[in-house]
């Protein structure tokens, strides 16, 4: 028996219940993981609250972790017990001591990278990957994670290219390797100050200025090319219109709530694309899987990407980091230790 979070019923924090659960051995095909490190991420909490549906219920959450693989199944060849490996995404269930995985869901982590990076950064890292390199194919390579839940405009100057994306210090700090100019967009001064030392050029308060009117002022009344929002209701028709005509609207998330319906003849005025991705029909292969993990780690080990994890809660306080992250009290990387 190990000990793992439990979720017997939707709500708030408190439905987080610490309880032992039996793990088992290994099948084919798969590893069996002890975490090391596990990755909060606000998906968690529409999980939780049943913005997202589980497959069951009572099930354990988190879908982000790195660990040390302890037994692998039968025949399985390519993973070896001690490996370092990391996972995001499916299955869910990292708020454990201890899981089963699929081995062809698992990614090698560096030497080099602390295992709470690696919790911290994968999941985060990869869905910058296929944002910027897939939904919307930008030819320098970009990659980040979500940002606070509000925008920020990159203008990639080689490309002429301007976005409003909604990431978090990650792209500041790789845009600003490739020489672009970035300007964010944040709700506090703390936060300003933090974007700024991530490679923010130009910073909007956004609860003391208009995001959209100064958008449009920084890029000379045109719009930007493309959109990334994970906010949802509170910010979908703004950031609608900070789109230039024939530009892309990529909506990631929903923090603040669904979006109100959209008539076709908003997207038809100016010849708007839309589209709501998910990242796990973005890393179906194990070679997709291994080239976005990839470069991910790569930033990291060459400096590109500087991860903070602030805050580090036992597992067991799972509740307490949840209510933290809801009540805007984190900042940076979340991490829970076993």
């Amino acid at each position: 028996m190990v000990k793992a979070i439990r979720v017997h019923e939707l709500g708030g924090p408190e439905v987080l219940k610490w309880e032992d659960v039996e793990v088992g051995e290994p099948k084919e095909g798969e590893v069996r993981v002890k975490n090391k490190a596990i990755g909060l991420n606000f998906v968690d909490v529409y999980f939780r609250k049943g913005v997202y549906k589980a497959a069951t219920v009572p099930y354990t959450p988190g879908v982000e972790a790195c660990g040390v693989v302890t037994a692998v199944g039968p025949g399985l060849t390519g993973r070896q017990v001690g490996d370092l490996v990391a996972y995001a995404g499916q299955p869910m269930g990292s708020y454990a001591e201890e899981q089963i995985l699929p081995a062809n869901r698992i990614v090698p982590v560096p030497p080099s990278i602390d295992p709470t990076v690696a919790a911290s950064l994968l999941l985060k890292g990869m869905t910058a990957q296929f944002l910027l390199r897939s939904c919307f194919k930008v030819a320098l390579y970009l990659c980040s994670s979500i940002w606070n839940f509000r925008k920020l405009n990159l203008d990639t100057q080689s490309l002429s290219m301007q976005q409003l994306v909604e990431l978090d210090p990650f792209l500041c700090q790789w845009a600003n390797a490739l020489g672009a100019t970035v300007i964010g967009t944040v709700s506090t001064k703390e936060k300003a100050a933090q974007a700024k030392e991530d490679g923010c050029h130009h910073v909007i308060i956004y609860k003391e200025e208009d995001f959209v009117a100064r958008v449009k002022e920084i890029t000379s009344d045109n719009g930007v090319e493309v959109v990334y929002d994970s906010v949802g209701k509170d910010t979908f028709e703004g950031s609608l219109a900070c789109l230039k005509t024939r530009g892309y609207m990529v909506s990631f998330g929903q923090s603040s709530g669904a979006p109100d319906p959209v008539p076709l003849s908003t997207i038809a005025v100016k010849s708007l694309f839309l589209t709501r991705p998910r990242l796990f029909n973005y890393a179906v292969t194990r070679d997709e899987l291994l080239e976005m993990a990839g470069e991910v780690f790569g930033n990291v080990q060459s400096g590109v990407l500087r991860v903070r994890v602030n805050h580090t809660y036992p597992l067991s306080q799972a509740a307490q980091a949840h209510e933290d992250l809801e009540n805007r009290k984190t900042s940076g990387s979340v991490v829970l230790i076993p």
